[in-house]
């Protein structure tokens, strides 16, 4: 999400490095902090304006964050045979309370202040299958971990970094039904989203995140799906959130889209739903031209209405089914439609946490002229609370 991104509660590689945004350099050392740095209950500090982000610093992981996540989405070809995938890794910290000899650093070395969990699934469009595969792992003994001086998260086997050439993401996954591992190469730079560094999600100081993608990787690899193992390729989108801000009582989860046009336009959207039925105000998106310009979009630039209803047998959730999407002063108009119904996940090791998160089909309009495309969308909040209210949250503190 995202926004999506809030989302959620929750080799050797070489250093980490990035492709240099047009607003920031890329020194050797961390980006200058904001004038004052604010912090919330638990001593986390808050996304806050300005924030200057440095790339390849920014790739890594930031624990001075309560909550991180780094998302792959895209879509896959072999041969006549196309999937969707996700492959997520979400860092939680864990506030510590009490005193320093009962401290993260004595005691049991199984003894952690950041949680990893893992979220992997594919979408067989082809085979009209859905498959989802969730892990958690405390970082410590090095069972899973985020580095924050390069780019590299893991958890077991799996993970997500930077290769060699400092430019080439690396993906790799498994799961009892599939594994895949995957080359992304970035087609245009990170974008970053909102203002000034910092993506509002509600009104209020510090209810906000760090927040941007690549919304082009081009993508290579092997799939290992049903026996087989496919040579694949295709399309990427990545995002990179970080922030300490929680999803309020006020609100109930949000709708995030990512899409991918034929005509090389790029499109991030979220909304945040309250409660009493209305979008958030803050609520906002991106739009990336051919030319790789970037507009963000305010609230009240683009809206997004229901095409109709999937129930699930699952869970009873019952999420919107397909979109239109407009943005009327660029000339967009689109239809997305899921490539199979059921993309919903259920994740265990998040408490039991549902989300539908699944690829879809683009048509409609850019520009005046007709196009297609590729996307990706989010919906949490429609079955049970968000992972990010209440008590969700620090309810990690047994996990120590």
């Amino acid at each position: 999400m995202s926004t999506r991104a809030m989302a959620w509660v929750a080799s050797a590689l070489a250093l980490a490095a990035g492709i240099a945004v047009a607003t920031a350099a890329a020194p050797a050392s961390a980006p200058v902090d904001a004038p004052a740095v604010k912090l919330d209950r638990d001593g986390f500090r808050l996304a806050v304006p300005p924030y200057a982000f440095a790339f390849p610093y920014d790739h890594a992981a930031h624990p001075t964050y309560r909550t991180e996540w780094w998302y792959y989405t895209g879509h896959l070809r072999a041969g006549e045979r196309r999937f969707g995938y996700e492959l997520t890794f979400f860092r939680i910290a864990l506030p510590f309370h009490g005193s320093a000899a009962s401290g993260p650093n004595s005691g049991s070395a199984w003894r952690a202040r950041q949680v990893i969990f893992r979220h992997l699934a594919l979408t067989d469009e082809t085979g009209r299958k859905f498959r989802f595969d969730d892990r958690a792992e405390r970082a410590a003994l090095d069972l899973a971990g985020a580095d924050s001086t390069r780019y590299l998260v893991w958890l077991g086997d799996d993970y997500a970094g930077l290769e060699s050439d400092r430019t080439t993401h690396r993906l790799v996954g498994s799961a009892p039904e599939l594994a895949l591992d995957l080359m992304l190469t970035p087609e245009r730079p990170p974008v970053i989203h909102g203002h000034d560094g910092v993506s509002q999600k509600s009104a209020g100081e510090g209810n906000a995140s760090h927040y941007y993608s690549f919304t082009r990787l081009a993508t290579h690899g092997r799939l290992v799906v049903d026996r087989d193992t496919l040579a694949v390729e295709g399309l990427s989108w990545m995002d990179h959130e970080f922030g300490s801000d929680r999803l309020r009582d006020t609100h109930t989860g949000w709708d995030w889209f990512a899409v991918q046009l034929a005509d090389g336009r790029d499109l991030m959207l979220y909304r945040m739903r309250t409660v009493d039925g209305r979008v958030d105000s803050c609520s906002s998106g991106t739009l990336v031209e051919a030319d790789g310009h970037v507009e963000a979009l305010a609230r009240n630039a683009f809206d997004t209405g229901p095409l109709g209803e999937w129930v699930s047998t699952k869970t009873g959730g019952r999420y919107p089914s397909g979109w239109e999407v407009r943005v009327p002063g660029d000339g967009i108009k689109l239809r997305l439609v899921p490539t199979i119904p059921d993309q919903e996940l259920v994740a265990p090791t998040m408490g039991g946490v549902a989300y539908w998160e699944g690829s879809v089909r683009v048509s409609g309009t850019s520009g005046g002229e007709p196009v297609r495309g590729e996307g990706y969308v989010e919906l949490t909040g429609y079955v049970g609370r968000s992972p990010f209210q209440g008590a969700a949250l620090d309810s990690l503190r047994r996990v120590r």
